[in-house]
């Protein structure tokens, strides 16, 4: 995926249980951040 770039539909399960899909936000500006695991070196 390149910056700027159209990011793949995804489904997860947020905090607090619900589903949160890409899907519904098409159209709009999404930020999507990813981080090392915790406690990891990378």
């Amino acid at each position: 995926m390149d910056a700027g770039g159209l990011a793949p539909d995804f489904d997860l399960e947020a905090d607090d249980g619900s589903r949160v899909s890409l899907a519904p936000l098409r159209g709009h500006n999404v930020v999507l951040f990813f981080y090392p695991k915790d406690n990891t070196s990378g």
